[in-house]
């Protein structure tokens, strides 16, 4: 479980889409019934929600213990579940619609658990410039303004984008961002994009 809070500036402006697409009625009929919202995603209407920021792991302390004994834990998956405190009850925990994003729970996760280096591993072999043009060029090492000034797409490389360059400003430690198969290389800072303090620009991939 994971903590938001129900004043997150995201509840006013829910732009996460879930679930399935409908037609302009049906999305209509839905909104009045249920008190969804919906935006318009191509030519289909997809119901929205909000994707407030995570503020804290509240099983930290056994993820912690199981980590201390060698144990391979798998937590925050999809974000985690969201949770808030009730408004005018004493510090009773309900659920929220809303959904966290996942690469920046893990970067709350990997914060507080003071990991050495935070990974993403996705289905890209690193961040790219101009991704999908024949300018296109990999990044193999960045700063946190540096990599943080650029624009990626909010759908798939902006989060992990973000996600490492809070971590990397807030730890002064590495994160990076690479390919699954490329995992010992991107701990060794051959592959993928690493993400630190130490860096003071961008340094591209060779071509």
């Amino acid at each position: 479980m994971i903590e938001v809070d129900s004043a997150d500036p995201a509840f006013k402006d829910p732009t996460k889409f879930i679930g399935p697409v409908y037609a302009k009625a049906d999305a209509d009929r839905l909104a009045q019934e249920k008190g969804w919202i919906f935006k318009q995603d191509g030519d289909k209407w997809r119901r929205v929600v909000a994707s407030p920021q995570p503020k804290r792991i509240f099983e930290l302390r056994p993820i912690k213990w199981l980590l201390e004994r060698n144990t391979i834990v798998i937590a925050a998956g999809g974000g985690g579940i969201p949770t808030a405190y009730e408004q005018g009850a004493k510090r009773k925990l309900v659920g929220v619609e809303c959904v966290i994003d996942k690469d920046l729970a893990s970067e709350l996760l990997a914060r507080e658990l003071d990991a050495d280096l935070f990974v993403m591993l996705t289905d890209a072999d690193a961040v790219y410039v101009d991704w999908g043009k024949p300018t296109q060029k990999a990044i193999r090492r960045a700063s946190p303004a540096a990599l943080g000034a650029l624009s990626f797409a909010a759908g798939s490389m902006g989060p992990k984008v973000d996600a490492a360059c809070k971590f990397a400003s807030a730890t002064g430690k590495r994160a990076a961002i690479g390919a699954l198969a490329d995992l010992g290389r991107i701990i060794a800072g051959e592959a993928g994009t690493t993400v630190s303090t130490q860096e003071t620009g961008i340094v591209h991939a060779p071509a």
